[in-house]
């Protein structure tokens, strides 16, 4: 029964809305009546929406921020490996720059082990007899001769340095020439010339330079810088310490030189062992 005057009561509502002009100030009355109703009605949609959106913005912002701080860490390892390609580039153009002071033909190698015993000052290359390293080549970086290696396989080599106690390396003072052979002395930075006489020309400073003798290592290449000369008047020869030139504990790339020694080695012979040493 309601339904039925519900609906009769729209119809004349429409009815009365199509014939009756002043209806239509009606209508506007009763829309500014209702249109506070209609606001309060449309409350909880816009609530929600905005919840809504406000949710679905926090998950979008976690996600974006979790893509920054991955890319942020993608782009500090790139950071990390462009530091570390400038720094190789740098050492590799030292090492051109170092090439050109040899006559010799050399090859690059790069270092890839460390003999972990803190006696023997051994390191691995990873050059073989495949690539034409041999026993008794000598080895150079940017700043000067590092060592001579003592053993191959096939693809790797393995290198003494010349601060390693068993080894010894025919110099000279590249100020007057005075000769001497410089021994290891199981520490990167040290090395000692040895039977320097008293009356020896040796200074501070003095830079000391391959001497060529022994046929292993190229002449004129630098070694050593001395930083000691210690003369006591009881003795007949001077103790004379120096700093290797050479990057020791830090060259990561260095230089073979391919020529094979022509000469005795016995030169460079320390307690009856060859300056190569025995492993």
């Amino acid at each position: 029964m309601l339904f039925v005057v519900l609906v009769l009561l729209a119809l004349l509502l429409i009815t009365a809305d199509l014939n009756w002009p002043r209806m239509r100030d009606a209508r506007a009355y009763l829309s500014l009546v209702i249109t506070p109703l209609q606001w309060l009605a449309d409350v909880p949609g816009r609530v929600a929406d905005d919840l809504s959106d406000l949710l679905v913005d926090r998950s979008t912002l976690l996600k974006e921020n979790e893509q920054l701080k991955s890319e942020q860490l993608l782009l500090e390892r790139k950071a990390q490996q462009i530091a570390a390609l400038t720094a190789e580039n740098i050492r590799l153009r030292e090492l051109l720059q170092g090439k050109a002071r040899v006559e010799d033909e050399v090859m690059l190698a790069e270092l890839i082990g460390v003999n972990p015993d803190p006696f023997l000052h051994q390191v691995i290359l990873n050059r073989g007899t495949e690539d034409g390293a041999f026993v008794g080549q000598a080895v150079l970086d940017a700043g000067g001769v590092t060592g001579q290696v003592i053993a191959t396989t096939h693809y790797t080599s393995r290198v003494m340095l010349i601060t390693d106690a068993r080894h010894a390396i025919p110099v000279e003072v590249n100020r007057n020439g005075f000769r001497a052979i410089a021994l290891g002395k199981g520490t990167y930075e040290e090395i000692e010339l040895e039977h320097v006489p008293d009356t020896a020309d040796v200074r501070e400073g003095d830079l000391l330079i391959t001497s060529g003798l022994g046929g292993r290592f190229p002449r004129g290449y630098p070694v050593a810088v001395v930083t000691g000369v210690l003369r006591d008047p009881g003795k007949p020869f001077s103790m004379v310490t120096a700093k290797p030139t050479a990057r020791l504990d830090k060259s990561r790339q260095l230089l073979l030189v391919k020529t094979p020694p022509q000469a005795d080695t016995t030169l460079m012979a320390v307690d009856g062992e060859t300056g190569a040493g025995n492993e």
